[in-house]
């Protein structure tokens, strides 16, 4: 069990092109570590972004809460314009997207390479 006050995700943010930020979440979101991807998301998605890259290789588990988040994102994002791309390629994260039906809603691809590609990064 981890510690009391310990994050189980992080995320770190990188900026590969001009308007272009990648999103690196590793661990694991659910309900008491969401937020560690929410409020990067928040804050990245902003008017004239070219786009946002959500690296999700390093997550061990995908639950409703970080769904929430993504979800909460991708409408955001389309809000504003901005493509949101997803790196997924394992069960853990593929799976709960592929349950629920989202994987619909997000564009998803392999690898971080493939999502620069798509978006011109």
């Amino acid at each position: 069990m981890p510690e009391p006050g310990a994050t189980l995700a992080s995320v770190r943010t990188d900026r590969p092109a001009d308007g272009v930020v990648v999103l690196r979440v590793s661990g694991e979101l659910d309900t008491s570590s969401a937020d560690e991807l929410a409020k990067p998301l928040q804050e990245t998605l902003v008017e004239g972004l070219r786009a946002v890259v959500v690296d999700l290789l390093e997550v061990r588990f995908l639950g409703s809460a970080g769904l929430e988040a993504l979800v909460t994102g991708s409408k955001r994002a389309a809000g504003l314009g901005v493509p949101l791309v997803l790196v997924a390629a394992g069960r853990a994260v593929l799976r709960p997207i592929e349950a629920t039906g989202l994987s619909s809603v997000f564009t998803i691809v392999d690898s971080e390479e493939e999502a620069l590609a798509k978006v011109g990064g």
